[in-house]
């Protein structure tokens, strides 16, 4: 006869949380976020990223050299031991543009596969840009809960029907390694969803091959982000929105040098027209991307920031900008809470 459990014992097996953890292979970073999920919230354990540089590893007919794929698979390893307790319908990996442009990819997605034991998937760029959204809407909503970013340890979800804002629609822009994704939506919805084959790994090469800073070079990166929005540009003006929101490394770059160089505006994490014709004047007058060195600035964004920048110039140009605003939530974020909707 099996003797009874303890209350207090069954108490703690009841509510013991699920651990959740997202793995984005991003075209210019590898990041790992690790979540408990209890009682209807998601608390952070863990987070990681690094600079892979997956984007820079593509020739001109679209194969991932050794190099690359090596850098990658030497960041997943020291992902790995943050993985514990991690069940694997508790984990998803996705893989964005730089993998969606590999011709070899398949080789290198059944290296990672053999390494973590678990399948990747490469995404679209629509998927990417829903995804990116969610994490984004999230943090937004989080934001809105009136809780000081520095204390904010949990991110709590709210419910669809509690969505806040309705009605009040945004751009949300992503400038990513290798493509970088425009969204318009309200509250948890998107309602327009576009990936476009601009990214700060994929400019640089293309635009600062040489090293140099200048502003014919920074004018080149501008002009051909502009071509590329020009489609978008009508389309989603003519949706319209209130409020414009960036997410991820560029943007996130941008209002931290910002703020430490003092440079005045409407907000913390609030981007402006004339904050960014400032950035771009001091960036020309460093010349080198070797020279790259900006308070606020992580030095391993450094070669990629002034082609982040030219990017960010453009829409800021291309969608007739006045502002932008940071939010700390994307793509591994959105994926964190689909995995934690799939498991309520």
């Amino acid at each position: 006869m099996t003797a009874p459990q303890d209350p207090a014992t069954a108490s703690q097996v009841a509510y013991r949380p699920l651990r959740l953890a997202a793995i984005d292979l991003g075209s210019n970073s590898f990041h790992l976020l690790v979540a408990d999920y209890q009682h209807d919230r998601l608390e952070i354990v863990a987070r990681h990223g690094e600079k892979v540089q997956l984007a820079a590893g593509l020739d001109e007919g679209g194969v991932l050299d050794e190099a690359s794929m090596a850098r990658g698979l030497e960041c997943l390893s020291r992902f790995t031991p943050l993985l514990q307790g991690v069940s694997p319908d508790c984990l998803r990996i996705v893989g964005t543009n730089a993998l969606r442009e590999a011709t070899n990819r398949e080789a290198f997605i059944e290296c990672i596969r053999a390494g973590l034991g678990h399948r990747i998937e490469v995404i679209t760029g629509d998927e990417e840009a829903r995804l990116i959204y969610l994490g984004a809407a999230h943090a937004l909503a989080d934001q809105a809960l009136a809780r000081p970013l520095a204390d904010r340890t949990l991110a709590e979800p709210v419910l669809a029907d509690q969505a806040p804002d309705k009605g009040h629609r945004r751009l949300v822009v992503d400038i990513g390694g290798g493509s970088t994704e425009f969204i318009i939506g309200e509250g948890f919805e998107p309602l327009a969803l576009k990936s476009q084959r601009l990214g700060c790994v994929t400019f640089t090469r293309r635009f600062f091959a040489d090293g140099t800073i200048t502003d014919k070079h920074m004018r080149q990166a501008e002009l051909a982000a502009l071509s590329t929005l020009a489609g978008l540009r009508s389309a989603y003006r003519t949706l319209g929105w209130q409020e414009a929101i960036g997410t991820s490394g560029t943007v996130k770059a941008a209002a931290a040098v910002l703020a430490a160089g003092g440079t005045p505006g409407p907000g913390e994490g609030v981007i402006t027209r004339e904050g960014m014709r400032e950035l771009r004047h001091r960036l020309i007058g460093l010349k080198h991307l070797d020279g790259v060195a900006l308070e606020g600035l992580n030095p391993d964004r450094a070669r990629v920031f002034p082609a982040g920048m030219a990017i960010l110039g453009a829409i800021f140009e291309a969608f007739e900008l006045e502002s932008l605003r940071y939010a700390d939530g994307a793509l591994r974020e959105g994926v964190l809470h689909e995995l934690m909707e799939r498991h309520r």
